[in-house]
């Protein structure tokens, strides 16, 4: 009987003692790819060191072993592996050989996000289908949410990211009554007149300068739907009036041909949609055009695949267990390839659409991301926010997270 149990005694002892690391896969076999980019975040935000895995398992995450972030994974319900020492080193070998497109990356500090919306400043109940809240809130990831007010106020330098969603820069109000209420209006003409801005496109422009200046000091920027779009249409019109009738004068009629193309981050030739009685549209960025395929569309749109050793940042942006994305919808879809600068990087496309881009601007970086919510297949209607329990291996979701972990790879600054 003695010698039947000894070997059992040992095998469990061999676990435990020599546990090492704890693997986070993230190709088919994690069943929850969203809280394990939560799980990432928190122990970064706890000053422990995550190892990202780039192509090796879908992108998976490795941790030094300890029974708190074991404990961790079960409560949250992310699979995991109990690696030894010398499994690891066998992981990274592997992942080192040259022949291989896969690269370790450390990641070392939890970036600090800023949400902006007007759900700061009113009920704005649109907003609460916004995709980067709703998976921030689902993976547990903290965040802050501000709006012109604070931006004006100069507090942006605090943060290292920050996602605009389906936001209208111009002053329009999205060009469509159905998702700005009166209310949401109103608290952005107070804010117009309490910094001295005679008209709401005033106030935007300038808060669009200011995300231009946080991302070129080094911030990193994430937008989605017209969020994106808007924000480079400010930044090209200014000084000339593109607002019909809501700021109590007309449209310049020369505007389209004073739109300064440099002053964009990645969108050019563009022709605006001036009239305002005709759809909802803002310019032919959007590839959509106003066209609505429905909630079963069987297109998709493709990944690039980057070199994990030489392309590290657009390697880590497209990290996924699926590289074909099914379609969604969003007041602005997607981006029409002529409309994309030469040089920007196109990470995601379709046969008719570039969904998913990249860019650089002084010590910053920046991602537009077309579309309203990757597990909603409609437009981008007032509706009900996407339940992401049913959704926890989403990859459309997915590539919101990785931009949230992207500026973890920075080092922290020496204190000097």
């Amino acid at each position: 009987m003695l010698k039947r149990v000894i070997p059992f005694i040992l095998v469990l002892v061999s676990h435990h003692c020599f546990a090492n690391t704890i693997l986070i896969p993230m190709d088919q076999a994690q069943t929850n790819h969203l809280k394990a980019y939560g799980l990432s975040y928190m122990l970064l935000k706890g000053d422990i060191e995550v190892e990202w895995l780039l192509n090796y398992r879908g992108g998976s995450f490795m941790v030094q072993y300890s029974k708190t972030i074991e404990n961790e994974c079960k409560l949250r319900a992310v699979s995991y592996e109990v690696l030894s020492e010398a499994d690891r080193q066998q992981i990274v070998a592997n992942i080192g050989n040259p022949n291989v497109n896969m690269d370790v990356v450390k990641l070392f500090k939890a970036a600090k996000i800023a949400v902006y919306s007007p759900i700061k400043i009113s009920p704005a109940e649109f907003e609460n289908t916004d995709a980067v809240l709703l998976v921030l809130k689902y993976a547990e990831i903290p965040f802050d949410v501000i709006y012109d007010e604070e931006i004006l106020k100069g507090e942006l330098p605090k943060y290292d990211w920050l996602h605009l969603h389906h936001e209208d820069f111009t002053g329009q109000f999205g060009k469509n009554l159905r998702r700005t209420t009166q209310t949401d209006i109103k608290a952005q003409e107070a804010i117009a007149n309490r910094f001295g801005y005679a008209k709401v496109s005033n106030m935007k422009l300038a808060v669009a300068k200011l995300i231009k200046e946080f991302c070129a000091g080094g911030g990193f920027l994430f937008a989605m739907c017209s969020g994106a779009e808007t924000f480079d249409i400010a930044l090209a019109a200014e000084g000339v009036d593109i607002v019909e009738n809501l700021d109590g004068d007309g449209v310049d009629p020369d505007a389209q041909s004073k739109l300064d193309f440099d002053k964009t981050f990645a969108f050019y030739n563009f022709k605006l949609q001036l009239d305002e009685y005709e759809g909802m549209n803002f310019s032919d960025i959007n590839s959509s055009n106003g066209r609505f395929r429905g909630w079963d569309s069987n297109e998709y749109f493709s990944l690039f695949d980057f070199s994990a050793k030489w392309d590290v940042i657009p390697a880590m942006l497209v990290q996924n267990h699926e590289h074909l994305i099914k379609e969604f919808m969003g007041q602005t879809t997607a981006f029409s390839k002529y409309t994309v600068k030469p040089s920007v990087l196109v990470m995601g496309t379709s046969t008719s659409s570039d969904r998913y881009i990249y860019g650089e601007l002084g010590r910053g970086q920046w991602t537009f991301y077309g579309g309203h919510d990757p597990e909603g297949r409609g437009g981008g209607g007032r509706r009900m926010p996407t339940d992401l329990n049913l959704y926890p291996n989403s990859p459309g979701y997915r590539l919101i997270l990785n931009n949230v972990l992207f500026p973890s790879a920075r080092k922290k600054k020496r204190k000097t």
